[in-house]
């Protein structure tokens, strides 16, 4: 079953259910793959709606921090919520330790020695670890790694 059918699914359970808050969540991320659908002009494929949640996810955990910096632990409470909601469609996390191995096998496969080799090193990691590592992550990763 694609992401998008399977929120589909939870969005009529969800429905059914009466479970108001997650219908709203799994609506709105509906909501922003048909527009990247419109966007794109035609049906987004599994690695496309992942981004789109991916979007989501990134939008939500700026917003917890902003709020937080605000003094409103209130609207960082509500994000935090759905934040939750939304990670239940992504793939497993790796590991900090998963993704340091990553970094060092990629490091050593470009030939990456130095900060100026930052960019040849994202380049080749990120398509690896896309969705199942934070970008943050990954960078503060290839910086130690580097130095």
């Amino acid at each position: 079953m694609s992401l998008a059918q399977q929120l589909t699914q939870d969005m009529k359970t969800a429905l059914k259910s009466g479970d108001k808050e997650r219908l709203s969540v799994i609506r709105m991320v509906l909501a922003s793959i048909k527009k990247s659908e419109i966007d794109n002009r035609g049906p987004l494929n599994d690695e496309d709606t992942l981004q789109v949640v991916l979007r989501e996810v990134k939008q939500r955990q700026d917003s917890i921090s902003e709020f937080e910096k605000a003094d409103r632990q209130d609207l960082a409470d509500k994000e935090r919520f759905e934040l939750g909601i939304l990670q239940a469609y992504l793939p497993e996390q790796l590991s900090e330790e998963e993704v340091r191995a990553i970094v060092i096998e990629t490091l050593q496969a470009v030939g990456a020695s130095s900060k100026a080799d930052m960019g040849k090193a994202m380049g080749a990691i990120l398509p690896k670890v896309k969705g199942k590592a934070d970008g943050k992550l990954v960078s503060k990763l290839v910086q130690e790694a580097l130095s």
